[in-house]
């Protein structure tokens, strides 16, 4: 069952100018492994980021750098979670995070399928 999705965009030279303003987002935003990107492939895993707190139903005990896109031998994009990330996804009944992220003309967009199973006392109830 699907149980939330999430989508976002981001203008790859505007997050290229935002990160030369303030460098520190890298480390605030990106796990180790993400910081040597290229600025486009940030500006993917950013919209990958902001998308899973969209489907997630927002930010709570979500940690940016407990967030890694990586992928798999194939290219397939995922994400690898770990600390209360890892514990929140879990918590919300989600057993599957799909993710597709592309670059194009300037833009970087990313879009997140949670799946899992609803717990009864989290449904809302229907007259």
């Amino acid at each position: 069952m699907i149980v939330g999705i999430g989508v976002d965009l981001v203008d790859i030279a505007r997050f290229e100018r935002t990160i030369s303003r303030t460098p520190r987002l890298l480390e605030r935003l990106f796990s180790p492994a993400e910081r040597p990107l290229k600025p486009r492939s940030l500006a993917a895993r950013y919209a990958a980021k902001e998308a899973l707190i969209k489907a997630l139903g927002g930010s709570d005990g979500v940690h940016w750098t407990d967030i890694e896109v990586t992928r798999e031998a194939s290219g397939r994009p995922w994400f690898a979670l770990s600390g209360s990330t890892a514990d929140v996804v879990s918590a919300r009944g989600i057993t599957t995070l799909h993710l597709t992220m592309s670059h194009d003309a300037g833009f970087a967009i990313a879009y997140v399928v949670a799946d899992g199973e609803v717990s009864p006392s989290s449904r809302e109830e229907t007259p």
